[in-house]
């Protein structure tokens, strides 16, 4: 375990994993771009999730490789990257099982967003984040639900439109654990890792 801690934070993996996620983050927007031509402009900072999601792990590796800490960006970006990323897969595999077609990009869309969510998870020991940040993380997280699936600007998979009650049910309880997991990051690092 100390070991790949020491790995993690090894500054030449941090730079990869800040050039990888900010070409990601680039990517993601790109992505979303024919959704953001026709989203109202107050709804736009709550409909790129993903590229959102990575775009606050960008801040806390540039804090990282500062050897400083970020526990607001922390806290949305563990938050924001294990919800979106887990959710990306599912909906990819779900895609593919609904339509029994899912192009390159899907295949990608899953190994990208699977490594999203566990990059979360591997660097959750150093976060200094408090349960304010994540209470603040989750405010944001719960309102982007709002406006997904009440306000109905959630990422357009086609072919899943049928699902989109059992979608946002699921998306609920996702952020539900993703929140509960930087809960728990909160708690358990009070009294360990500090990045120096």
């Amino acid at each position: 375990m100390k070991l790949l801690l020491t790995i993690l934070m090894d500054r030449r993996i941090l730079w990869m994993l800040l050039i990888v996620n900010a070409i990601g983050t680039m990517y993601g927007y790109y992505w979303y771009k024919s959704q953001l031509e026709i989203t109202p402009l107050i709804f736009i900072p709550f409909v790129p999730d993903s590229p959102t999601a990575s775009l606050f792990f960008v801040f806390v590796l540039i804090a990282f490789i500062q050897n400083k800490n970020s526990p607001i960006f922390e806290a949305f970006a563990c938050v924001t990257l294990v919800k979106y990323g887990i959710w990306a897969v599912v909906m990819n595999i779900l895609t593919l099982n609904v339509t029994g077609v899912l192009p390159w990009q899907g295949y990608m869309l899953i190994a990208s967003h699977g490594a999203m969510a566990l990059q979360a998870v591997l660097y959750a020991p150093f976060y200094q984040l408090k349960i304010k940040h994540v209470l603040a993380a989750a405010v944001w997280t719960f309102h982007n639900d709002v406006i997904d699936y009440v306000f109905m600007q959630y990422p357009k998979y086609p072919g899943l439109e049928l699902y989109v009650r059992e979608i946002g049910y699921f998306t609920f309880w996702l952020s539900i654990i993703s929140v509960g997991i930087a809960y728990y990051a909160a708690r358990r690092n009070r009294d360990t890792i500090h990045i120096q």
